[in-house]
């Protein structure tokens, strides 16, 4: 979706609670309904941007992608599957459906239809989740999936009907794919135009059925798809496939895939935004004396210089060694933190030799230690 002032649209503030802006939807819905304001062209474009808004604003996701990236699709991810709306359906939907049918039960669901276009179904979508590694969502990856889906019948074109062809013209509709009636609701008797039902929007009756889908115009099939994962994806981020969907039941388009990412924990590395951190425990001797250390990357091994005399809880900052930012070239950082790591055992020998050591170091300053102390004679 395009990167509106949704808020405004409502006429809402960005801290707005749930209750708050269904009560404004609510208002500007009945508002410029199309069916109410008939003589009123402006209402229906209004209409439309309402429920746009309400859309994106009454589901917890869109809103914080919107919130975040400015697109209800989250970082843009439409860029790389060609843009266009398309809400969500299944598990990661919002509440638009329940609170339109609920507002307009008085016009049969027939507003809900104007709000979307009348005159043009569309497919379910599918929804489902992806794993991939930290190292794939920092640089990107394609990966193949297997859905299974409703698709347009190849042998009928869609239509139902024996080899595409075998048609006659609707009796209900006289070709015209939608018909018009009267209705009383609350807000008075009103003309309605909906689909026909007899030919579902065709202008179509089917006099014979294709043996392929018996009729239908649409087969389920399992299929691969590849998709393309951007470098820089976090946890949780949907990417959506246009047209990948569930083919409609009858004219119309299809719907869409949405992939929702999980990335994988890793063993070791731990993601924080475009940074990725690290803790290593490395013998207390290495922190005094210096020395060096092998750790993991994204990008494989690298022996990490230690300096002497470096305090235990010391984060050693790698630039350009984290995440990849999305629809950057840039990447974030590697953060480090060492701790000082006591053996848990000591002989004879080496305990000796620590007690020289100690005494050797007792006259050395320890600032933190000596404050310590002096905090405790004062307590």
């Amino acid at each position: 979706m395009a990167s509106k002032d949704y808020y405004g649209v409502l006429g809402v503030d960005k801290n707005a609670s749930e209750d708050e802006i269904k009560s404004a939807y609510r208002k500007l819905a009945k508002k410029y309904h199309p069916d109410l304001n008939k003589d009123n062209p402006e209402a229906a474009e209004k209409f439309k941007e309402v429920n746009e808004a309400y859309e994106v604003l009454s589901d917890k996701q869109k809103r914080s992608n919107y919130d975040q990236f400015g697109s209800a699709d989250g970082a843009n991810f439409s860029d790389f599957f060609g843009g266009g709306n398309g809400g969500f359906g299944g598990g990661f939907s919002g509440g638009f459906g329940d609170i339109f049918d609920d507002i307009f039960s008085a016009f049969g669901g027939g507003a809900r239809s104007s709000a979307r276009g009348a005159g043009m179904a569309r497919g379910e979508d599918i929804n489902v989740a992806l794993n991939i590694s930290l190292s794939e969502s920092a640089f990107g990856t394609n990966k193949d999936i297997r859905i299974t889906k409703l698709e347009e019948c190849p042998h009928c074109k869609g239509t139902g009907a024996k080899d595409g062809t075998a048609f006659e013209t609707c009796p209900d509709c006289k070709g015209a794919g939608r018909v018009r009636f009267q209705q009383n609701t609350i807000f008075g008797t009103t003309i309605r135009e909906g689909l026909c039902n007899t030919c579902k929007g065709t202008g179509k009756k089917i006099k014979e059925k294709c043996t392929e889908c018996m009729g239908k115009g649409y087969q389920r099939v399992t299929k691969i798809v590849t998709v393309k994962v951007p470098a820089g994806i976090d946890q949780d981020q949907i990417l959506r496939m246009r047209g990948e969907g569930n083919a409609p039941t009858s004219k119309g388009v299809a719907g869409d895939l949405n992939i929702k990412i999980n990335i994988d924990k890793d063993k070791m590395l731990t993601r924080n935004g475009k940074d990725i951190a690290l803790t290593v425990n490395v013998p207390f001797t290495t922190l005094i004396l210096g020395g060096s250390v092998e750790i993991p990357t994204l990008d494989g091994k690298y022996n990490l210089e230690i300096k002497e005399l470096t305090q235990s809880g010391t984060v050693m900052r790698l630039k350009g060694k984290g995440i990849t930012e999305l629809h950057k070239s840039t990447r974030g950082d590697m953060l480090v933190t060492l701790k000082s790591e006591a053996p848990n055992k000591l002989d004879k020998k080496s305990k000796e030799l620590l007690q020289q050591f100690a005494e050797s170091f007792k006259d050395m300053n320890y600032p933190k230690y000596s404050a310590f102390t002096d905090s405790v004679k004062k307590y």
